[in-house]
C-alpha cells in the first residue's frame, strides 16, 4: 500500500462519497475506485460497501481505517521531521511533556541551547496520557515525570528539576486571595475539586481536607476540566505548581502543607550524546538560578 492509497482511503472514509472524495483529491472518480479496489485486493476484504447513495465503511473497514489514520499521522510527522533535518538540522532531541507548563522555561532553554548547538533541534510533544509510555517505548529521548512514577523503571536516568508544592487554585476575585497563606480551615464551606489523575500524595491531602475539614467535594476528571469548573464558580482546587502556566487567569495561592512532589526529566541510560546532556544541564540550571520561581 502506498502513501497515496492511504490518503485516498482516509479521504473517502471522511466524506463517504466517491465523486466528492475524488474532487477533493484532484483525481478522477474511476482512478479513486481502482486504487481502493487494489488495496481491498491486497488486504483481502472490502473496506467500503457501495450503493447508489455513496459509500459506507464495512465493520472491518472501520477498524482498519482507525488504525490507518494513526499510522498516517505518525508517518506525516516523521516526514516533516525528516524535512527539517534536510533543511537545517542533523540531530534531534525529542521530549515528551504532559502539559506545556510542566517545564515552564523550555522556550528559553531551547533558545539558549540553539546558540551552542545550532544543528540540533529540540522537538517537544505534549501528551498527558501516553507521553511517558511512548518514552519507554523509545519514541522520545526525554520525558518529564513526577519522580514517584519512574522509581522502579530500569535503564533510565533521573535528572531532578524541582520539588513541586501544592497550591490552592481560585478565581482571581476570590476572598481568599487577600490572605498570604491559605490554611486548611480556610476551606470550610467551600467545594473542592478532586480526582483528575492526582498523584497519591495529593489524593491523600484532598481526602484529609474532606474528612477533617468537612469540605464538600466534586469529582473532576482532568486539570482542564477542573479549571473550567473553577472559572464556572463551581469550586476550588488543590494542585501541584508545575501545572501553573502563569498567565494570570487564575489565582494560585500558597497553601499551608508540607506535601511536595519531586519532578524531573528522564533520559535513556544508553543515550550518552553530548548535546543531550548539555540540554539537560541547561534545563536544571534554569531552575537552580531562579529558586523563588513558584512550582
Amino acid at each position: 500500500m502506498t502513501t497515496k492509497q492511504m490518503e485516498y482511503i482516509l479521504e473517502l472514509a471522511q466524506v463517504l462519497n466517491f465523486n466528492r472524495a475524488a474532487e477533493n483529491l484532484y483525481i478522477s472518480q474511476p482512478t479513486l475506485t481502482y486504487q481502493i479496489k487494489l488495496v481491498e485486493k491486497e488486504i483481502g476484504f472490502e473496506l467500503f460497501s457501495r450503493s447508489g447513495k455513496g459509500a459506507a465503511l464495512t465493520p472491518a473497514g472501520a477498524q482498519f481505517v482507525g488504525t490507518l489514520r494513526s499510522i498516517y499521522g505518525q508517518l506525516a510527522a516523521a516526514i516533516e521531521q525528516g524535512q527539517n533535518f534536510s533543511a537545517k538540522y542533523s540531530e534531534s532531541i525529542r521530549i515528551a511533556l504532559p502539559i506545556r507548563s510542566a517545564i515552564y522555561f523550555l522556550p528559553q532553554v531551547i533558545a539558549q541551547f540553539s546558540n551552542s548547538y545550532p544543528a540540533v533541534t529540540i522537538v517537544p510533544s505534549f501528551d498527558w496520557k501516553d507521553g511517558q509510555d511512548a518514552f519507554l517505548r523509545g519514541e522520545y529521548d526525554v520525558t518529564f515525570a513526577m519522580e514517584y512514577t519512574m522509581k522502579r523503571v530500569p535503564d533510565v536516568v533521573c535528572h531532578h528539576l524541582f520539588d513541586s508544592r501544592i497550591y490552592l487554585i481560585t478565581e482571581r476575585n476570590d476572598p481568599l486571595t487577600k490572605k498570604a497563606l491559605i490554611t486548611p480551615t480556610d476551606l470550610k464551606g467551600r467545594t473542592l475539586m478532586v480526582g483528575g489523575g492526582s498523584p497519591p500524595v495529593l489524593r491523600a491531602l484532598q481526602q484529609r481536607m474532606i474528612q477533617e475539614i468537612h469540605v464538600d467535594y466534586f469529582n473532576s476528571p482532568d486539570h482542564d476540566t477542573t479549571l473550567t469548573n473553577v472559572a464556572s464558580h463551581r469550586g476550588i482546587c488543590l494542585a501541584p505548581g508545575f501545572l501553573n502556566d502563569h498567565n494570570g487567569e487564575f489565582a494560585w495561592l500558597d497553601f499551608d502543607s508540607d506535601v511536595v512532589i519531586p519532578c524531573g526529566v528522564y533520559t535513556h541510560k544508553n543515550d550518552q550524546r553530548e548535546a543531550l546532556h548539555a540540554f539537560i544541564q541547561l534545563l536544571q540550571h534554569f531552575y537552580i538560578d531562579q529558586p523563588t520561581f513558584k512550582v
